[in-house]
């Protein structure tokens, strides 16, 4: 039995007077149709911030009342926590939403985008959108995992 080889990888020189690139970068295959909210993926360079599971309760364990709320204060905790890493919304390669209603997510686009502008600005990460049966917090009605990349 012989073991498969790895494919092998290759690492190309930048040419002269080319500087590496130090934010996030978006990569959309071409010909594909450009996504609305979101990137299909992302590459970056530089040390990573990650979020565990965030919910939608302030600096006292105290939940926002309803799914909008709960979604902006989400953002802005996770805002938070990308500065005491050194990091800033623009730092951002993945988002992983979890919701409890999926219809709730649909029924709020226009409040959400509007939160995540204003939070985070147009910068669009890699997403994720899973519906759940439920939350380890009760009453939470959206966890977010953010994952940033600072540049070196």
């Amino acid at each position: 039995m012989s073991t498969p080889k790895a494919p092998t990888l290759a690492v190309l020189p930048l040419t002269k007077g080319e500087t590496p690139a130090t934010d996030p970068q978006i990569l959309q295959p071409s010909g594909w149709l450009a996504p609305k909210g979101y990137a299909n993926g992302m590459a970056a360079d530089g040390r990573l911030v990650v979020t565990g599971g965030v919910i939608g309760w302030d600096h006292q364990g105290h939940l926002a009342t309803g799914f909008v709320a709960q979604v902006r204060q989400t953002l802005s905790n996770i805002s938070a926590i990308l500065a005491e890493g050194g990091a800033r919304p623009e730092h951002l390669v993945r988002l992983t939403w979890y919701v409890v209603d999926m219809e709730e997510y649909l029924a709020n686009l226009k409040a959400l985008g509007r939160i995540y502008r204003e939070l985070f600005g147009t910068h669009y990460p890699a997403m994720a959108l899973v519906q759940v049966v439920r939350l380890v917090e009760k009453a939470a009605r959206v966890e977010i995992e953010a994952t940033a990349v600072v540049p070196r």
